[in-house]
């Protein structure tokens, strides 16, 4: 039996609908990466360590809206490989990343602190007191 002779079966499986939505496999270096995240709760903030390699501080935004918090930023990526002063090869990239999640808490806004260094975001989004997570009884 033909391996390939069962790819006909299973693509007929995923309808069109379900393929719009699946993200793009990145293969070329070129490609800006994702922002990867590490969130880590304390008693009274989170942690975010946010890789973005590629952006410079400057071309980096946080909002915090409530416990949603989306990181943006414009990425840049430049290679270039000279050979006696004449350029054989220049890569450049130009694009945007950008993430969101929501957390259990809202956070204060006004006592977030932010700092950027090595291609990495890090991130202190303190509790808004009096806004912990609570059960709600179903009547």
């Amino acid at each position: 039996m033909n391996p390939l002779s069962l790819i006909d079966p299973i693509d007929q499986l995923l309808p069109d609908m379900f393929r719009r939505f699946s993200r793009p496999m990145r293969t070329g270096e070129n490609m800006p990466a994702d922002i990867r995240l590490d969130v880590v709760e304390h008693d009274k903030e989170y942690q975010v360590r946010a890789e973005i390699p590629g952006a410079k501080k400057e071309d980096i935004h946080v909002n915090v809206d409530g416990n949603f918090v989306s990181i943006s930023a414009e990425v840049r990526k430049e290679t270039e490989e000279k050979s006696g002063g004449r350029v054989l090869l220049k890569e450049t990239y130009l694009g945007s990343a950008s993430r969101g999640f929501s957390l259990a808490h809202d956070i204060d806004s006004k006592g977030v602190t932010a700092k950027f260094e090595d291609g990495v975001l890090k991130l202190t989004l303190p509790k808004l007191e009096g806004s912990a997570s609570r059960a709600i009884t179903i009547q």
